[in-house]
């Protein structure tokens, strides 16, 4: 159900399966130095999203797990690299600044960023940014809004 001329896209998931599907179909065009920032409350779907983006970049989704108190996975076994980040246990700019950050962003593979809020005014000016909510039981309502002209001709491909 997409929404606007390519400026967004709403997509209702009604079970885990479906959210790891749109997240396959996420990475189909995702390529090195991509970054897609992931917002939502606890339990919204984040990490499902985040396994189906590593299926989809060849990689087994039972070896992601939510990296909260590593803050950042890195799986090289793909067909891009995958940067798995959640900042969801940091508490400032000067936290993130410390994991340096910038350097996953903008270099070989993709970076996927769940809490993506806690970056504040150090979010990126380009990229993918993907909005989960509860709306039931198993089901989220998922809203995709490309921020920069690789990300809006990425949405065109879903």
């Amino acid at each position: 159900m997409a929404s606007g001329i390519f400026n967004l896209m709403q997509i209702i998931s009604k079970s885990p399966k479906e959210t790891i599907n749109i997240g396959k179909k996420i990475a189909r065009n995702l390529r090195a130095a991509d970054i897609v920032c992931l917002f939502g409350n606890l339990g919204s779907g984040k990490t499902v999203l985040t396994k189906g983006i590593a299926q989809g970049l060849r990689l087994c989704p039972n070896r992601i797990t939510s990296p909260s108190f590593v803050l950042i996975r890195q799986y090289h076994n793909a067909r891009i690299p995958l940067f798995h980040f959640d900042l969801y246990r940091l508490k400032g700019e000067l936290d993130i600044l410390a994991l340096g950050y910038e350097d996953y962003l903008y270099g070989t593979g993709v970076s996927v960023i769940e809490w993506a809020d806690r970056l504040k005014r150090l979010l990126p000016d380009e990229f993918l940014k993907v909005k989960l909510e509860v709306s039931a039981k198993n089901r989220r309502k998922i809203t995709i809004t490309p921020l920069g002209k690789r990300y809006k001709d990425l949405i065109k491909s879903l």
